[in-house]
Order: C-alpha cells, then sequence, then structure tokens
C-alpha cells in the first residue's frame, strides 16, 4: 500500500454522500462495508453536519460478493423503515457492490412496491472512476429529477439555492449570507437550500420557486432540469465583492424584472465600504510600494477562486498569483488544474503576497491557516456562525484577513 502526504481526491461516492447527508426525514443506506459509513459519520460531523440525514451501512461479506447475495440489504431497508419512518430513503453502492455489478436501481424498483409509502432513490459513483465533483452533481440532478411536485408558482416571490453542499468549506455561512441579502433586496425567501438547510419536503416544494440560484458548476444541469420541467430561470454564479455582490443582484432584478430595493442595497454598500474604508489607504501603499506582495495566489473549487480573485484584483487592485482549481473538468486558460506534485511546490514555495488554500495544505507548508478558503480540513467546525465569503459581509471578512495576514511586507 502506497503512502499519502495528503488525503487523496475524494471519490464519487463521497460528493454523493456530501449531498445527500444534509437532507432530513431522509435516510442514506451503503450497500458495502460498514467501516466506510462510520468514517463518513465522523467526517460529516467534523465538517458541521449534524441532525440531519440517517446514515447506515449493510456491511458486506464474501459470501455477499461472491454469490451477489443482497438479502443483506433488503433486512437493513426493513429495520430502516421501522426504525426511523422516513419518508425517501437513498440507496448508494460502495466500490465491491459496483465492481461485482450489483444494480442498486432493480433492487429499488422491487422494493418499491413492497413498501409504497417509501420513497427509493438509488444513486451510482460507488466506484473510483468517478470524482468528487461528478458525485455532487449526478446527486443535484437526480434530486431534482426525482423528488420536486408539480406545482404553480408561490403566491410570493421566492428561491431555490442550488449546489450549497457540505464539501465546500464554510457552506453554511455563505447560505446564510444569500439567504440574508436576497431577503433584504428582494423581500424573498428560500424554498428549498439544496442540499445544506434542506428537508425532503422542501425538495418536494422546489417547483414553486421564481428563480434558482445556482452557486457551483455541478449545479448547472439541476438547473437547466428545472428550467425545462417548470420554466424556472435559473442564475449561474456565487456573488464576490461589494460591487460583485451589487451586480449578482443586479442579475436577478433583470431576470425576474423586479425592483431591487434600493434602500437596502445602498445601506450594505455604504457600511459595507466604510468598513473597508480604513484599510484602503494600506491596500494602495502594497499595490504601490510592494506590488510583489500585492499578488492573491488561490487555490480551492473553481467558482471560489475565480469569485475571490476577482474581488482582489477588481475592487481593491490586487494582482493574480499562482491559482489553480481542484477538478481537471473545471480547468481553464485562467484557473488550471493542478495535480498534487505542482500545487505542493507553489504552495511550499510562496514567499510574496497572500496565499489561500485548502487548509491541509496550509498547514502542511507552515503558512497562515486562517486563510483557509477550501477543503480538505484539519480542523473540526462545529461553530456555524463563522463569517462568510460571499456577499457585503464576505466582503468585509476577506478584507479583514487581508490586512491582517502576515504574509505580505
Amino acid at each position: 500500500m502506497g503512502l499519502h502526504r495528503f488525503k487523496p481526491v475524494p471519490s464519487g461516492r463521497m460528493g454523493v454522500l456530501w449531498t445527500l447527508s444534509t437532507i432530513r426525514n431522509a435516510a442514506i443506506i451503503e450497500f458495502g462495508c460498514m467501516g466506510h459509513m462510520l468514517y463518513t459519520g465522523v467526517a460529516l460531523k467534523r465538517a458541521g453536519v449534524y441532525n440531519a440525514c440517517k446514515l447506515y451501512s449493510t456491511h458486506i461479506n464474501e459470501t455477499d460478493i461472491a454469490l451477489g447475495d443482497t438479502s443483506r440489504l433488503e433486512k437493513v431497508i426493513e429495520d430502516v423503515i421501522e426504525r426511523e419512518r422516513v419518508r425517501v430513503i437513498f440507496l448508494t453502492p460502495s466500490s465491491i457492490p459496483e465492481v461485482i455489478g450489483i444494480d442498486i436501481s432493480a433492487i429499488c424498483e422491487g422494493l418499491q412496491a413492497q413498501y409504497p409509502d417509501t420513497c427509493f432513490v438509488p444513486f451510482g459513483c460507488g466506484g473510483f472512476d468517478r470524482t468528487q465533483h461528478q458525485g455532487v452533481q449526478e446527486a443535484l440532478t437526480f434530486l431534482v429529477k426525482t423528488l420536486p411536485k408539480d406545482m404553480g408558482r408561490t403566491q410570493l416571490p421566492t428561491f431555490n439555492l442550488i449546489g450549497s453542499c457540505a464539501d465546500l468549506f464554510r457552506f453554511q455561512a455563505d447560505a446564510d449570507e444569500i439567504i440574508r441579502i436576497m431577503k433584504g433586496a428582494f423581500n424573498m425567501d428560500p424554498l428549498c437550500i439544496l442540499s445544506s438547510d434542506v428537508s425532503v419536503e422542501g425538495i418536494e416544494r422546489m417547483g414553486g420557486a421564481h428563480i434558482n440560484l445556482i452557486v457551483r458548476q455541478e449545479g448547472k444541469d439541476a438547473g437547466r432540469e428545472m428550467e425545462k420541467r417548470f420554466g424556472t430561470p435559473y442564475l449561474m454564479g456565487r456573488p464576490y465583492g461589494i460591487e460583485g455582490t451589487a451586480n449578482w443582484l443586479m442579475k436577478i432584478a433583470q431576470l425576474l424584472d423586479m425592483e431591487i430595493n434600493s434602500e437596502f442595497l445602498i445601506d450594505e454598500k455604504e457600511a459595507s465600504l466604510g468598513r473597508i474604508e480604513e484599510v484602503m489607504p494600506n491596500f494602495r501603499r502594497i499595490v504601490r510600494s510592494f506590488p510583489e506582495s500585492a499578488t492573491l495566489s488561490l487555490g480551492g473549487h473553481a467558482d471560489v477562486v475565480k469569485g475571490i480573485l476577482s474581488y482582489g484584483c477588481d475592487e481593491l487592485s490586487f494582482t493574480k498569483g499562482i491559482c489553480w482549481c481542484d477538478c481537471q473538468d473545471m480547468e481553464d486558460e485562467d484557473i488550471p488544474y493542478l495535480s498534487e506534485d505542482d500545487w505542493s511546490k507553489a504552495v511550499f514555495s510562496h514567499d510574496k503576497g497572500w496565499l489561500m488554500a485548502s487548509g491541509e495544505a496550509l498547514e502542511w507548508s507552515g503558512k497562515n491557516t486562517n486563510m483557509q478558503i477550501s477543503n480538505p480540513d484539519t480542523k473540526w467546525r462545529i461553530y456555524p456562525y463563522e463569517p462568510p465569503f460571499v456577499g457585503f459581509r464576505g466582503a468585509v471578512h476577506l478584507a479583514n484577513l487581508w490586512i491582517n495576514s502576515n504574509d505580505p511586507d
């Protein structure tokens, strides 16, 4: 067995679990080794996921593998239905059943007639050929295809937030800030926060929303599915920075043909600018006198990296340093994908400017761990009220991190 300096790239199975694990009134049953789900439960609690989806594993032995026996899975399902009385059961395979070809979808079809009051939703991505991002994409898309019920728009304007999942660093704080600014700007409440704060009932009501806000690329197919089925417009993107957030709100207003609460928008911009104003001379001095220290290097999810980079460069006049994303499918000319060897060299050799990356990379290289913007993490996140990175409050928070960082001269 090889040695790993860092946590290996998560599989599609983990992407599915991170997406489903926060859904209330549901259960996940994994057909596989029980150690998988025990470890997953701890990892989810470290990320701040509590009291949401019920997690179960069947365990598996040599007979199950050799004979393709699924009776163990059927017994666990019977027990979970009797014990938890959940409305939806998500069935996921681990790597071994995926490799030997257990047909989870066919099993679900047989069980549905046996338990008509429980909805069975099968997922794939149990093998090692799928990445975490592909798992998230599959889960988000399949959820909106399967669970929403046919319904008309709500009487008052509402929105769905799609792509807020437990694999993103500060996912709860960012979702809360988006909810806050949507309420202030449009007096709109969320119908569904998919999937960081939602129940099965919330997903069923998604068709009543007036707009879908897609905050990560993996949610684009889900947005298209909702537009096709319900005619709901969607907006791709994450709101970073003061002007960036204001522009994001303007796009929503144009899509919905609604007016923004100008008083809220002015107050938020003035409050944010007022707090940052005191440190702007320091930023300008660094940009003017120490240009090599005014570089912003970022590593993490492509959408997060692009958003923070846009704020730093467009609104604060920083220059782009070494930037990379953690998914090969999302790389482009501006934000390439770097292998572990490449990004570890970039992180370790970083000398001037601000470096923001995963907690694991920053801790390993001896850099400032307060500059974490992505996972893998190295700490427990049991406090759900940390400051966001998105929105007006996120803009102030980022400026506060940069001005207090010890990295630039």
